[in-house]
């Protein structure tokens, strides 16, 4: 059995030992701090969605059977009908809406009476998304969005593709990549690690088989406090043109941290003097959890695709609602650009019956055919629905004129981070980079300071991480991830600053603390 559970993942161990500990009786509450799903919601934008939904429900008429119901064709008087149902409701959902049609028109992109039309036919659902890419009414609010919280106010034009979250963003433009040849199987490619586990696994899949080279980040010490970070000769590998694509997960996960400014401009001249056509797949999910964020969309905008999930900033993991953002002018669409002849009637035949120009059809259009292996195209795109959540989310911060919103998000990480590391007497990283969404405990060092190398060294020659997770899931009903798997060090382990109470964390340090108290009392009797 030990075998086994040595070979699982992090989170089918997780979920194996979860099963396990539900099946015993104990009086002790259940702390699973490995999951990464949030413990908040936004609530207002939520309320103002079926709100919405409502309103657009009553906008339907009744055609020949009582339960049949079709859209107004016919829409004078809807912007009356509109107003007058939010006068009617007295709600912070009522109130956002109100906020967007009396103050938000610069943000809508159409006038607001074309957008409403537009969201409430959205709403119902009742039609095919198209464009299939994102939706027109959609678009521009997602857009300001990005660029209010994730990029620089003078970001290069871009394009978006609206996708089920931040992992589909991954395959359909790893799928892309290798479909239009800008990868092969057995090209050299590299991920910046430690990166989320499954990141991991995808390139070395049957169907990509990618050589891969990993680029390792380190505990930095800067201006007297610690940051992960990687170093100027991890960095220096991208020069190397061998490698034709790069991936990243920034902020990090599991160490939380952001890229900091000397590694940006470093990445930055290591393209421009070095590696001109190394392609940059950047996951910024993590980004809206910092106040000042640099994305590598901003710093190197025509060689990045940029993946965003509005899952974890809105607690909406199960609404499976994320982006893929590629600038207008881009090395992917220069590289289609600059294939060989017999690749290019390759891929006139895929994309042929799309158009008679199949050439013309830029990268990210491409990404929406392939999610739908080309053939289904007409019915590709994000369900309706699922784009006006959001569509009410990205307004939803927007208006936010006062950032209320964003720095509750983070005064609530920073404050169960800081009850974490307290309780197991340890500092935390620098703030200005470091999310607090997560947080990892390098136990080869912690138990080095805590109890000394003697005691570290026996923990280290005599047990295993798998062994100390197990143990301490039984013992103190306390979840852990391992974080080996996401290219860490096999003693690291990753806690989710997110899914617990507050008030949990300095219990997770205590439990933590008191296990490993026991077994340093029980090897100090021994020897």
């Amino acid at each position: 059995m030990k075998q086994d559970l040595e070979s699982l993942s992090p989170f089918e161990l997780s979920l194996y030992l979860e099963n396990r500990i539900e099946l015993q009786k104990d009086t002790k509450e259940w702390l699973n701090a490995g999951r990464g799903n949030p413990n908040w919601t936004a609530p207002i934008p939520r309320e103002a969605y079926f709100l919405l939904g409502e309103f657009a429900t009553k906008e339907t008429v009744i055609k020949e059977k009582d339960s049949l119901g079709t859209m107004i064709k016919d829409k004078s008087g809807q912007t009356e009908r509109f107003e007058s149902f939010l006068n009617s409701r007295e709600s912070d959902g009522a109130a956002l809406l109100k906020d967007i049609w009396t103050n938000g028109g610069h943000l809508l992109g159409m006038p607001r009476e074309k957008w409403l039309t537009k969201m409430l036919d959205y709403s119902i659902g009742d039609n095919y998304p198209y464009p299939e890419r994102v939706l027109e009414a959609c678009e521009q609010p997602i857009k300001q969005y990005l660029h209010h919280e994730l990029f620089s106010a003078d970001t290069v034009p871009f394009d978006i593709f609206a996708v089920e979250g931040g992992t589909a963003g991954i395959v359909y433009t790893f799928k892309s990549l290798v479909n239009n040849h800008l990868l092969e199987p057995g090209d050299k490619i590299a991920l910046m690690i430690p990166t989320f586990a499954p990141y991991m696994e995808i390139p070395e899949l049957p169907e990509y088989g990618f050589d891969v080279e990993y680029i390792s980040s380190e505990v930095m010490n800067i201006d007297g406090r610690s940051s992960n970070q990687f170093p100027e000769k991890e960095l220096d590998r991208l020069r190397n043109k061998e490698i034709k694509a790069v991936f990243v997960v920034n902020p990090s996960n599991p160490t939380a941290n952001s890229i900091y400014g000397d590694s940006i401009e470093q990445l930055k001249d290591i393209v421009a003097t070095d590696n001109p056509d190394l392609m940059i797949l950047s996951d910024d999910v993590y980004g809206t959890f910092l106040d000042k964020f640099t994305s590598l969309f901003t710093a190197l905008p025509y060689n990045t695709a940029c993946i965003y999930s509005y899952s974890k900033y809105f607690g909406a993991t199960g609404w499976r609602i994320g982006t893929i953002a590629v600038a207008r002018d881009n090395v992917f669409d220069r590289r289609l650009n600059e294939l060989p002849e017999e690749t290019k009637e390759i891929l006139d035949e895929r994309y042929g019956t799309l158009t008679s120009e199949p050439r013309n059809i830029s990268f990210i259009n491409r990404m929406v055919a392939d999610s739908r292996s080309v053939a289904l195209n007409h019915a590709a795109g994000l369900s309706s629905p699922q784009q006006v959540m959001m569509t009410l989310f990205s307004l939803y911060v927007l208006m936010d004129k006062e950032n209320k919103y964003k720095q509750e998000v983070i005064q609530i990480c920073q404050k169960r981070g800081q009850l974490l590391y307290d309780s197991l007497g340890l500092m935390m990283p620098i703030e200005e980079f470091n999310t607090a969404y997560y947080c990892e405990i390098d136990f080869d060092w912690w138990l080095n300071k805590r109890y000394g190398a003697e005691f570290k060294n026996y923990i280290e020659e005599n047990w295993t991480m798998t062994d100390i997770v197990a143990k301490l899931a039984q013992e103190e009903h306390l979840m852990l991830l391992k974080s080996e798997a996401f290219g860490s060090s096999k003693w690291t382990v990753r806690v989710s600053l997110a899914n617990l109470d507050t008030v949990a964390y300095k219990e997770v340090g205590l439990r933590l603390s008191a296990m490993m108290d026991r077994m340093h009392d029980t090897w100090t009797v021994s020897i």
